[in-house]
């Protein structure tokens, strides 16, 4: 696998190498019902490695021998600026970019760990299981509640939310975030994904959109 760097649209290079990814789950309410999940009355947090982030426009290599994998287009957070126990009103100055992420996912593996009660990392943390965009440096004033997701696999959307109907806020997010793990430059936070999740299999074509500002092509192999 090639390591992976966090990189600009304009083609730069972030300074810090990828660390960490915090990510959480069911932060739409209608994808929480689509999976016959309870809406979390807390933001529901799960992490994974560096290892787990490649290059969305790179062709996407699925795991074998463990059941489906599913799509889960999110909005992605690069992290600037350390953030550690921080109030929901500091929070947006440690963002340094935004983009789209794609946390990939084995449903079928997901589902028996969860019969067990075990961590989910094995169905979500796996190398490659997080492939991202190019981010987009982010603007202080930027409304999150503007931006629009949209995922369309072989010509048909199969996902499209509004950030505006996350259940937690991003800045929500990233000061309860910041109380449980430090965030540190290099990390990602992924945001959660809207309804419409589903398998993808072997010639897919998927044109990931953050509407207005941002769009990337890329086929499963």
């Amino acid at each position: 696998m090639n390591l992976y760097r966090h990189h600009f649209t304009d083609g730069s290079e972030f300074a810090a190498a990828p660390g960490k990814q915090v990510c959480v789950g069911r932060n739409y309410a209608e994808h929480a019902k689509e999976l016959g999940n309870e809406i979390p009355d807390t933001p529901l947090l799960f992490m994974k490695p560096a290892t787990a982030m490649v290059a969305m426009a790179e062709p996407l290599e699925l795991p074998t021998g463990d059941g489906s994998c599913h799509h889960e287009l999110e909005l992605a957070l690069l992290i600037g600026q350390p953030l550690s126990r921080a109030a929901p009103g500091q929070c947006r100055a440690a963002v340094a970019g935004i983009g789209l992420a794609l946390d990939l996912t084995l449903r079928d593996l997901q589902s028996e760990l969860k019969k067990k009660g075990q961590p989910w990392e094995r169905a979500k943390a796996f190398d490659g299981a997080s492939p991202l965009s190019a981010f987009i440096p982010f603007e202080q004033d930027l409304d999150f509640a503007s931006l629009k997701l949209r995922l369309t696999r072989n010509g048909g959307v199969q996902q499209q939310g509004n950030c505006a109907d996350m259940l937690f806020s991003v800045e929500t997010l990233l000061s309860e975030i910041s109380h449980n793990f430090s965030l540190m430059p290099g990390d990602v936070v992924l945001t959660g994904t809207p309804a419409g999740v589903g398998p993808l299999c072997s010639g897919d074509h998927l044109l990931c959109e953050l509407e207005g500002l941002l769009k990337v092509e890329t086929v499963v192999l």
